[in-house]
């Protein structure tokens, strides 16, 4: 197998909008001025999916999914109405980019918070068409697979055993398109267990992946964002905790859930 890099043209980032970066001007978020956006392809409520301005990656296509209004917004604290109609919003773009033959994959993606590899604080989503990359290369079946702790209506949620990075990563997947709104649920619930349960609330940032299964369903996979441990960068070695810990936290995050995840 070989490697080879998305090469990011460092030309296309000069005035891309930061959130994370020390700055005593006081900056307009592109998202927040509405009116102001351009190469819009769908508009649903405050929902609106766009092309990126700053296209950064080579034979690639960039677009961003704005998810809501509120510039401080996320998964974890919207309605869950809102939430839900995200979802079914973002999968339906998503799948028009992906039935586009002129790329060879296309990955969908969310960053939250300082150390998750994002720019902009404002909730948004991304959806990159990949014109001669295979964006699933490195991903196999068992990354969806781990200890189940919810299975029903088409909706499978477990902790993983063979994560992407690791440590502990929480997959949900839909394996019926009908239990969309299930599905929804779990979502949200695992970026508040995420951001306020896992690691006594230690952790302010995630990613949250979607990756198309074989069998025709998606998984949603969320990936906790601290410091990357060094066998994965310098190996492509994945960690993964102990049987003890990932019961636990299977049984924990169930726990979560059907307490309503009142946060």
């Amino acid at each position: 197998m070989t490697n080879d890099p998305l090469v990011f043209q460092l030309s296309a980032a000069k005035g891309k909008p930061q959130s994370y970066h020390k700055d005593k001007k006081k900056k307009v978020c592109p998202f927040c001025d509405v009116a102001s956006l351009t190469d819009i392809y769908v508009k649903q409520g405050e929902m609106i999916w766009l092309h990126n301005k700053f296209p950064t990656l080579r034979d690639t296509l960039q677009t961003v999914l704005i998810e809501s209004h509120d510039h401080h917004g996320d998964i974890s604290t919207c309605t869950q109405e809102h939430n839900r109609e995200l979802m079914r919003f973002s999968l339906d773009c998503f799948e028009k980019m992906n039935h586009n033959d002129q790329y060879e994959s296309v990955v969908w993606y969310k960053n939250y918070g300082p150390h998750s590899g994002g720019s902009l604080i404002h909730p948004h989503m991304q959806i990159v068409g990949l014109e001669h990359e295979d964006g699933y290369k490195y991903i196999h079946p068992n990354n969806f697979e781990g200890e189940t702790l919810f299975e029903k209506d088409g909706v499978e949620v477990n902790v993983g055993e063979h994560p992407v990075q690791g440590y502990t990563e929480l997959n949900m997947n839909l394996l019926d398109r009908q239990s969309i709104d299930l599905w929804a649920d779990w979502i949200q619930s695992g970026a508040k267990y995420m951001l306020n349960i896992m690691y006594n609330g230690r952790c302010d940032s995630y990613n949250l992946f979607f990756y198309p299964r074989n069998d025709g369903g998606i998984c949603a996979k969320y990936v906790t964002r601290f410091e990357a441990p060094p066998y994965f960068v310098g190996y492509k070695l994945s960690q993964v905790n102990d049987e003890i810990t990932l019961d636990k936290e299977a049984h924990r995050f169930r726990e979560f859930f059907d307490q309503g995840s009142k946060i």
